[in-house]
Protein backbone atom coordinates (compact mmCIF):
# COMPACT_ATOMS: atom_id res chain seq x y z
CA UNK A 1 0.00 0.00 0.00
CA UNK A 2 1.40 3.45 -0.91
CA UNK A 3 0.81 5.44 1.75
CA UNK A 4 1.25 9.50 1.85
CA UNK A 5 1.20 12.03 5.07
CA UNK A 6 -0.43 15.26 4.77
CA UNK A 7 0.03 17.76 7.31
CA UNK A 8 -1.54 21.17 7.69
CA UNK A 9 -3.27 23.65 9.58
CA UNK A 10 -1.43 22.80 12.68
CA UNK A 11 -0.15 25.57 15.01
CA UNK A 12 2.40 23.77 15.75
CA UNK A 13 4.23 20.24 14.06
CA UNK A 14 6.37 18.18 16.46
CA UNK A 15 6.44 15.58 12.99
CA UNK A 16 7.63 18.25 10.85
CA UNK A 17 11.27 16.29 9.78
CA UNK A 18 11.32 13.80 7.31
CA UNK A 19 12.49 11.20 9.47
CA UNK A 20 9.14 11.70 11.97
CA UNK A 21 6.73 11.58 8.72
CA UNK A 22 8.56 8.56 7.51
CA UNK A 23 7.98 6.76 10.67
CA UNK A 24 4.08 8.35 10.69
CA UNK A 25 3.46 6.84 7.36
CA UNK A 26 5.05 3.49 7.97
CA UNK A 27 2.93 3.38 11.45
CA UNK A 28 0.25 4.43 9.03
CA UNK A 29 0.60 1.32 7.01
CA UNK A 30 0.75 -0.92 10.32
CA UNK A 31 -2.11 -0.06 11.91
CA UNK A 32 -4.28 0.37 9.04
CA UNK A 33 -3.52 -3.77 7.68
CA UNK A 34 -4.62 -4.67 10.90
CA UNK A 35 -7.79 -2.38 11.50
CA UNK A 36 -9.01 -4.01 8.19
CA UNK A 37 -8.36 -7.51 9.54
CA UNK A 38 -10.44 -6.70 12.58
CA UNK A 39 -13.05 -5.14 11.13
CA UNK A 40 -15.40 -7.51 10.15
CA UNK A 41 -14.52 -8.79 13.53
CA UNK A 42 -15.22 -5.64 15.26
CA UNK A 43 -17.66 -5.44 13.13
CA UNK A 44 -18.60 -1.18 13.50
CA UNK A 45 -15.96 1.22 12.03
CA UNK A 46 -14.14 4.59 13.64
CA UNK A 47 -11.34 6.76 12.54
CA UNK A 48 -7.79 4.69 13.59
CA UNK A 49 -4.82 6.93 14.61
CA UNK A 50 -1.21 6.04 13.76
CA UNK A 51 0.13 6.58 16.88
CA UNK A 52 -1.30 6.75 20.36
CA UNK A 53 -3.05 9.64 21.91
CA UNK A 54 -0.55 11.63 24.73
CA UNK A 55 -1.58 12.48 28.17
CA UNK A 56 0.79 14.80 30.12
CA UNK A 57 2.60 12.98 33.01
CA UNK A 58 0.51 15.32 35.66
CA UNK A 59 -2.89 13.93 33.53
CA UNK A 60 -1.45 10.42 33.97
CA UNK A 61 -0.87 10.61 37.80
CA UNK A 62 -4.53 12.45 37.92
CA UNK A 63 -6.50 9.55 36.32
CA UNK A 64 -4.40 7.46 38.83
CA UNK A 65 -5.48 8.92 41.74
CA UNK A 66 -8.47 9.45 39.99
CA UNK A 67 -9.18 5.75 40.58
CA UNK A 68 -8.22 4.63 43.98
CA UNK A 69 -11.43 7.61 44.50
CA UNK A 70 -13.87 6.19 42.87
CA UNK A 71 -13.61 2.55 44.11
CA UNK A 72 -14.11 4.44 47.71
CA UNK A 73 -16.80 6.64 46.18
CA UNK A 74 -18.59 3.26 44.89
CA UNK A 75 -18.27 1.74 48.25
CA UNK A 76 -19.44 4.66 49.63
CA UNK A 77 -22.63 4.27 47.28
CA UNK A 78 -23.28 0.92 48.73
CA UNK A 79 -22.95 1.67 52.29
CA UNK A 80 -25.31 4.93 51.94
CA UNK A 81 -28.33 2.62 50.08
CA UNK A 82 -28.55 0.22 52.85
CA UNK A 83 -27.85 2.57 55.84
CA UNK A 84 -30.79 4.24 54.32
CA UNK A 85 -32.81 1.21 54.43
CA UNK A 86 -31.73 0.33 58.18
CA UNK A 87 -32.54 3.99 59.80
CA UNK A 88 -29.14 4.98 59.57
CA UNK A 89 -29.48 7.30 56.46
CA UNK A 90 -32.34 9.62 55.57
CA UNK A 91 -35.12 7.06 53.69
CA UNK A 92 -35.83 8.76 50.58
CA UNK A 93 -32.05 8.16 49.75
CA UNK A 94 -33.40 4.43 48.62
CA UNK A 95 -36.58 5.16 48.07
CA UNK A 96 -35.23 7.09 45.01
CA UNK A 97 -32.54 4.81 44.11
CA UNK A 98 -35.46 1.99 43.86
CA UNK A 99 -38.27 4.01 41.70
CA UNK A 100 -39.30 2.37 38.77
CA UNK A 101 -37.71 -1.15 39.54
CA UNK A 102 -39.48 -4.20 39.90
CA UNK A 103 -39.52 -5.61 43.84
CA UNK A 104 -37.82 -8.81 42.63
CA UNK A 105 -35.04 -7.20 41.16
CA UNK A 106 -34.51 -4.63 44.62
CA UNK A 107 -34.86 -7.98 46.88
CA UNK A 108 -31.92 -9.42 44.67
CA UNK A 109 -29.54 -6.30 45.34
CA UNK A 110 -30.75 -5.79 48.89
CA UNK A 111 -29.65 -9.91 49.38
CA UNK A 112 -27.25 -10.32 52.46
CA UNK A 113 -25.03 -12.79 50.45
CA UNK A 114 -24.42 -9.59 47.64
CA UNK A 115 -22.87 -7.83 50.87
CA UNK A 116 -19.87 -6.17 50.16
CA UNK A 117 -19.81 -7.17 46.90
CA UNK A 118 -18.69 -4.14 44.03
CA UNK A 119 -18.56 -3.87 40.40
CA UNK A 120 -14.65 -4.93 39.86
CA UNK A 121 -14.33 -2.88 36.49
CA UNK A 122 -15.71 0.76 36.59
CA UNK A 123 -14.69 3.22 33.74
CA UNK A 124 -15.75 7.23 34.12
CA UNK A 125 -15.51 8.93 30.77
CA UNK A 126 -14.01 12.22 31.59
CA UNK A 127 -13.71 14.89 28.90
CA UNK A 128 -10.76 16.62 28.42
CA UNK A 129 -11.10 20.63 29.76
CA UNK A 130 -9.07 23.47 29.63
CA UNK A 131 -8.48 23.12 33.27
CA UNK A 132 -7.87 19.30 32.99
CA UNK A 133 -10.78 16.51 33.39
CA UNK A 134 -14.93 16.77 34.27
CA UNK A 135 -16.61 13.55 34.94
CA UNK A 136 -20.30 13.18 32.88
CA UNK A 137 -20.99 9.68 33.71
CA UNK A 138 -20.17 6.87 35.57
CA UNK A 139 -20.42 3.19 34.54
CA UNK A 140 -19.98 -0.39 35.90
CA UNK A 141 -20.75 -2.31 32.99
CA UNK A 142 -18.59 -0.05 30.45
CA UNK A 143 -18.06 -1.45 27.23
CA UNK A 144 -14.55 -0.86 25.32
CA UNK A 145 -12.97 -3.58 27.76
CA UNK A 146 -11.82 -5.78 24.20
CA UNK A 147 -11.54 -3.44 21.45
CA UNK A 148 -9.30 -1.31 24.09
CA UNK A 149 -7.25 -4.63 24.73
CA UNK A 150 -6.80 -5.28 21.28
CA UNK A 151 -5.94 -1.76 20.47
CA UNK A 152 -3.29 -2.15 23.26
CA UNK A 153 -1.52 -5.00 21.50
CA UNK A 154 -1.34 -3.34 18.40
CA UNK A 155 0.02 -0.19 19.50
CA UNK A 156 2.63 -2.40 21.17
CA UNK A 157 3.53 -3.74 17.62
CA UNK A 158 4.82 -0.14 16.80
CA UNK A 159 7.18 -0.11 20.03
CA UNK A 160 4.92 1.95 21.41
CA UNK A 161 4.18 2.14 24.92
CA UNK A 162 0.32 2.44 25.82
CA UNK A 163 -0.94 3.44 29.31
CA UNK A 164 -1.56 0.42 31.23
CA UNK A 165 0.81 -1.85 28.60
CA UNK A 166 0.74 -4.16 25.94
CA UNK A 167 -1.49 -6.39 27.31
CA UNK A 168 -2.67 -4.51 30.34
CA UNK A 169 -6.62 -5.05 30.20
CA UNK A 170 -5.81 -8.93 29.45
CA UNK A 171 -4.04 -9.38 32.12
CA UNK A 172 -6.11 -7.37 34.23
CA UNK A 173 -9.32 -9.32 33.02
CA UNK A 174 -7.83 -12.31 33.86
CA UNK A 175 -6.85 -11.55 37.22
CA UNK A 176 -10.38 -10.61 37.82
CA UNK A 177 -12.63 -13.26 36.38
CA UNK A 178 -10.23 -16.03 34.82
CA UNK A 179 -12.83 -18.78 34.37
CA UNK A 180 -16.50 -18.60 34.11
CA UNK A 181 -18.90 -17.13 31.30
CA UNK A 182 -19.52 -13.91 30.07
CA UNK A 183 -23.19 -13.52 29.49
CA UNK A 184 -24.45 -11.07 27.17
CA UNK A 185 -27.93 -9.65 26.61
CA UNK A 186 -28.84 -9.24 22.97
CA UNK A 187 -29.34 -5.33 23.67
CA UNK A 188 -25.58 -5.15 24.26
CA UNK A 189 -24.87 -8.00 20.93
CA UNK A 190 -22.42 -5.36 19.52
CA UNK A 191 -19.59 -6.09 21.95
CA UNK A 192 -19.78 -9.88 21.64
CA UNK A 193 -17.11 -9.41 19.28
CA UNK A 194 -14.81 -7.76 21.98
CA UNK A 195 -14.98 -10.41 24.46
CA UNK A 196 -14.89 -13.11 22.32
CA UNK A 197 -11.24 -11.64 21.51
CA UNK A 198 -10.84 -10.55 25.19
CA UNK A 199 -11.44 -14.31 26.51
CA UNK A 200 -12.39 -16.66 23.50
CA UNK A 201 -15.24 -17.92 21.49
CA UNK A 202 -16.43 -20.96 23.92
CA UNK A 203 -16.55 -18.52 27.06
CA UNK A 204 -19.06 -15.73 25.70
CA UNK A 205 -22.65 -16.97 25.62
CA UNK A 206 -26.29 -15.02 25.10
CA UNK A 207 -28.03 -14.39 28.13
CA UNK A 208 -31.74 -15.07 26.64
CA UNK A 209 -31.98 -18.66 27.01
CA UNK A 210 -29.02 -19.02 29.95
CA UNK A 211 -29.43 -21.39 33.02
CA UNK A 212 -26.99 -21.02 35.70
CA UNK A 213 -24.70 -24.15 36.76
CA UNK A 214 -21.60 -23.57 38.77
CA UNK A 215 -19.32 -21.51 36.65
CA UNK A 216 -18.82 -17.93 37.87
CA UNK A 217 -20.46 -14.91 35.56
CA UNK A 218 -19.45 -11.78 34.29
CA UNK A 219 -22.14 -10.42 33.74
CA UNK A 220 -22.51 -8.22 30.07
CA UNK A 221 -26.06 -6.67 30.31
CA UNK A 222 -27.91 -3.58 32.51
CA UNK A 223 -30.33 -4.80 35.39
CA UNK A 224 -33.25 -3.50 33.22
CA UNK A 225 -32.66 -6.05 30.79
CA UNK A 226 -33.21 -8.66 33.70
CA UNK A 227 -36.92 -9.32 33.94
CA UNK A 228 -36.36 -10.26 30.21
CA UNK A 229 -34.40 -13.12 31.12
CA UNK A 230 -36.74 -15.73 32.30
CA UNK A 231 -33.80 -18.54 32.38
CA UNK A 232 -31.66 -16.90 34.60
CA UNK A 233 -34.01 -15.96 36.77
CA UNK A 234 -35.37 -19.25 37.26
CA UNK A 235 -31.71 -20.39 37.76
CA UNK A 236 -29.85 -17.88 39.90
CA UNK A 237 -29.42 -17.69 43.16
CA UNK A 238 -27.11 -14.22 44.86
CA UNK A 239 -24.10 -15.69 45.23
CA UNK A 240 -24.01 -18.81 43.55
CA UNK A 241 -22.90 -19.34 41.04
CA UNK A 242 -20.37 -15.63 41.89
CA UNK A 243 -21.71 -12.71 39.58
CA UNK A 244 -20.18 -9.93 38.48
CA UNK A 245 -20.80 -6.70 38.29
CA UNK A 246 -23.29 -7.89 40.84
CA UNK A 247 -27.16 -7.27 40.37
CA UNK A 248 -27.27 -4.18 42.22
CA UNK A 249 -29.62 -1.98 40.63
CA UNK A 250 -29.12 0.94 42.68
CA UNK A 251 -25.22 1.02 41.58
CA UNK A 252 -26.16 1.38 37.94
CA UNK A 253 -27.83 4.79 38.55
CA UNK A 254 -26.54 8.46 37.58
CA UNK A 255 -27.90 10.21 40.71
CA UNK A 256 -25.10 8.74 42.71
CA UNK A 257 -23.21 11.77 40.71
CA UNK A 258 -26.89 14.19 41.76
CA UNK A 259 -26.83 12.65 45.42
CA UNK A 260 -22.84 13.10 45.77
CA UNK A 261 -23.78 17.08 45.59
CA UNK A 262 -26.41 17.17 48.30
CA UNK A 263 -26.51 19.05 51.18
CA UNK A 264 -28.13 16.63 53.69
CA UNK A 265 -25.84 13.97 52.66
CA UNK A 266 -22.50 16.17 52.55
CA UNK A 267 -21.20 14.92 56.43
CA UNK A 268 -21.65 11.35 54.99
CA UNK A 269 -19.35 11.78 51.74
CA UNK A 270 -16.61 13.45 54.20
CA UNK A 271 -16.49 10.63 56.64
CA UNK A 272 -16.41 7.59 53.80
CA UNK A 273 -14.32 9.73 51.78
CA UNK A 274 -12.22 11.61 53.96
CA UNK A 275 -11.87 15.84 53.15
CA UNK A 276 -8.80 15.49 50.78
CA UNK A 277 -11.21 12.46 48.61
CA UNK A 278 -14.52 15.00 48.97
CA UNK A 279 -12.78 17.73 47.55
CA UNK A 280 -10.94 16.09 45.06
CA UNK A 281 -14.24 14.59 43.25
CA UNK A 282 -15.81 17.68 44.02
CA UNK A 283 -13.14 19.15 41.75
CA UNK A 284 -13.89 16.25 38.80
CA UNK A 285 -17.80 15.83 39.06
CA UNK A 286 -20.00 18.43 37.64
CA UNK A 287 -22.67 20.04 39.75
CA UNK A 288 -25.55 17.77 39.18
CA UNK A 289 -29.35 17.60 40.62
CA UNK A 290 -31.78 15.11 40.63
CA UNK A 291 -35.01 16.21 38.83
CA UNK A 292 -37.30 15.78 41.71
CA UNK A 293 -40.58 18.17 41.02
CA UNK A 294 -41.72 17.87 44.87
CA UNK A 295 -42.97 20.65 45.82
CA UNK A 296 -40.62 23.34 47.58
CA UNK A 297 -41.84 26.34 50.83
CA UNK A 298 -42.63 29.46 49.48
CA UNK A 299 -39.30 30.77 50.66
CA UNK A 300 -36.78 27.92 49.01
CA UNK A 301 -34.94 27.49 46.05
CA UNK A 302 -33.59 24.95 43.75
CA UNK A 303 -29.55 25.18 44.72
CA UNK A 304 -26.94 26.74 42.23
CA UNK A 305 -30.41 27.38 39.64
CA UNK A 306 -32.41 29.84 41.73
CA UNK A 307 -35.78 28.67 40.77
CA UNK A 308 -38.42 26.64 42.71
CA UNK A 309 -40.31 24.93 40.01
CA UNK A 310 -38.77 22.66 37.37
CA UNK A 311 -41.02 24.05 34.78
CA UNK A 312 -39.11 27.31 34.95
CA UNK A 313 -36.27 25.49 33.68
CA UNK A 314 -38.39 24.94 30.60
CA UNK A 315 -38.12 28.68 30.18
CA UNK A 316 -34.36 29.42 30.34
CA UNK A 317 -33.19 31.14 27.43
CA UNK A 318 -30.82 29.00 25.54
CA UNK A 319 -27.69 30.97 27.22
CA UNK A 320 -28.87 30.02 30.51
CA UNK A 321 -28.96 26.35 29.00
CA UNK A 322 -25.42 24.87 29.06
CA UNK A 323 -26.96 21.91 31.04
CA UNK A 324 -27.29 18.06 29.96
CA UNK A 325 -30.80 16.16 31.22
CA UNK A 326 -30.01 12.50 31.03
CA UNK A 327 -32.31 10.06 32.13
CA UNK A 328 -30.62 7.94 35.50
CA UNK A 329 -30.70 4.44 34.69
CA UNK A 330 -33.20 1.72 34.60
CA UNK A 331 -34.19 1.79 31.31
CA UNK A 332 -32.98 1.33 27.37
CA UNK A 333 -32.25 4.87 27.00
CA UNK A 334 -29.70 5.15 29.87
CA UNK A 335 -26.74 4.39 28.27
CA UNK A 336 -24.78 5.45 24.81
CA UNK A 337 -26.35 8.95 24.23
CA UNK A 338 -29.95 8.28 23.51
CA UNK A 339 -31.53 9.49 26.60
CA UNK A 340 -29.10 12.80 26.81
CA UNK A 341 -30.36 16.33 25.84
CA UNK A 342 -28.02 19.52 25.80
CA UNK A 343 -30.10 22.71 26.63
CA UNK A 344 -28.41 24.89 24.25
CA UNK A 345 -28.40 22.71 21.21
CA UNK A 346 -32.32 22.40 21.29
CA UNK A 347 -35.13 24.77 19.92
CA UNK A 348 -36.60 25.96 23.54
CA UNK A 349 -40.14 24.34 22.76
CA UNK A 350 -38.54 21.20 22.08
CA UNK A 351 -36.31 22.03 25.27
CA UNK A 352 -39.33 22.61 27.34
CA UNK A 353 -40.47 19.37 26.30
CA UNK A 354 -37.81 17.41 27.51
CA UNK A 355 -38.15 19.13 30.70
CA UNK A 356 -41.64 18.32 31.22
CA UNK A 357 -41.15 14.93 29.65
CA UNK A 358 -38.58 14.23 33.56
CA UNK A 359 -40.91 15.76 35.77
CA UNK A 360 -43.77 13.70 34.15
CA UNK A 361 -41.50 10.12 34.72
CA UNK A 362 -40.04 11.18 38.30
CA UNK A 363 -41.95 8.17 39.40
CA UNK A 364 -40.31 5.63 37.40
CA UNK A 365 -37.60 6.74 35.71
CA UNK A 366 -36.00 9.78 37.26
CA UNK A 367 -33.83 12.31 35.63
CA UNK A 368 -30.82 13.95 36.44
CA UNK A 369 -29.53 17.16 35.12
CA UNK A 370 -25.79 18.15 35.05
CA UNK A 371 -23.67 20.85 34.44
CA UNK A 372 -22.43 21.05 30.66
CA UNK A 373 -18.80 20.90 30.64
CA UNK A 374 -17.55 21.63 26.80
CA UNK A 375 -14.27 20.09 26.20
CA UNK A 376 -10.85 22.11 25.04
CA UNK A 377 -9.83 21.48 21.53
CA UNK A 378 -7.24 18.61 21.02
CA UNK A 379 -5.38 17.70 18.20
CA UNK A 380 -4.60 14.23 16.90
CA UNK A 381 -3.69 12.24 13.30
CA UNK A 382 -6.01 9.99 11.77
CA UNK A 383 -5.59 7.44 8.84
CA UNK A 384 -7.95 7.55 6.03
CA UNK A 385 -9.26 4.68 4.11
CA UNK A 386 -7.43 5.38 1.17
CA UNK A 387 -4.17 5.36 3.46
CA UNK A 388 -3.88 8.93 3.71
CA UNK A 389 -2.62 10.26 7.15
CA UNK A 390 -4.45 13.15 8.61
CA UNK A 391 -4.88 15.94 11.18
CA UNK A 392 -8.02 16.04 13.06
CA UNK A 393 -8.88 18.80 15.24
CA UNK A 394 -11.78 17.46 17.99
CA UNK A 395 -12.65 17.34 21.68
CA UNK A 396 -11.57 13.84 23.20
CA UNK A 397 -13.57 12.08 25.85
CA UNK A 398 -11.29 9.96 28.18
CA UNK A 399 -12.01 6.54 29.24
CA UNK A 400 -9.83 5.08 32.01
CA UNK A 401 -10.89 1.16 32.97
CA UNK A 402 -9.81 0.38 36.54
CA UNK A 403 -9.99 -3.02 37.99
CA UNK A 404 -10.12 -4.08 41.54
CA UNK A 405 -7.94 -6.91 41.92
CA UNK A 406 -8.17 -7.57 46.00
CA UNK A 407 -7.39 -3.77 47.36
CA UNK A 408 -5.27 -2.98 44.40
CA UNK A 409 -7.01 -0.32 41.76
CA UNK A 410 -5.44 -1.18 38.80
CA UNK A 411 -5.55 1.49 35.71
CA UNK A 412 -5.35 -1.08 32.86
CA UNK A 413 -5.27 1.00 29.93
CA UNK A 414 -6.97 3.99 28.79
CA UNK A 415 -9.22 5.02 25.35
CA UNK A 416 -9.37 8.24 24.10
CA UNK A 417 -12.37 9.21 21.55
CA UNK A 418 -11.73 12.03 19.80
CA UNK A 419 -15.34 13.38 18.08
CA UNK A 420 -15.28 16.47 15.69
CA UNK A 421 -15.95 19.82 16.91
CA UNK A 422 -19.53 20.15 15.74
CA UNK A 423 -20.71 17.33 18.22
CA UNK A 424 -21.92 17.73 21.32
CA UNK A 425 -22.23 14.71 22.69
CA UNK A 426 -18.70 13.05 22.99
CA UNK A 427 -18.99 9.37 22.13
CA UNK A 428 -18.32 6.75 19.52
CA UNK A 429 -19.28 7.16 16.23
CA UNK A 430 -18.10 6.47 12.82
CA UNK A 431 -16.52 9.85 12.28
CA UNK A 432 -14.54 9.91 16.03
CA UNK A 433 -11.27 8.57 16.14
CA UNK A 434 -10.48 5.73 18.84
CA UNK A 435 -7.27 5.43 20.33
CA UNK A 436 -5.54 4.42 23.09
CA UNK A 437 -3.65 7.33 25.59
CA UNK A 438 0.15 6.99 26.44
CA UNK A 439 1.68 9.70 28.34
CA UNK A 440 3.76 12.05 26.86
Amino acid sequence: MFLTVRLFGMETNPLSDIDSRERLAEAGVFVLRQLHKARSFFQRDWRASPSLFPLSLEEVRFLEKLGRYLYRFTRACDLLYHWSLRGKAPAWVSELLDRGKPPELIELGRDPRLRGELPLVIRPDLVLTPDGFALCELDSVPGGIGLTAWLQEVYAGLGEQPIGGAKGIREAFDAIFPTGEVVIAEEARGYWPEFEYLVGASRVVPAEGYRCGNDPIYRFFECFDWMNLSSLRQTYRPGSPWMTPPLKAYLEEKMWLALFWMRPLRSFWLRELSEKGFRFLQSVIPYSWVVDPTPLPPHAVIPELGIQDWRELGRFSQKEREVVLKISGFSPLAWGARGVFVGSDLPQIEWAKKVEEAIQSFATHPFILQRFVKGRVVRHYWIREDGVVLPMEGRARVSPFYFIIGEEVRLAGVLVTVCPLDKKLLHGMRDALLVPAKQA
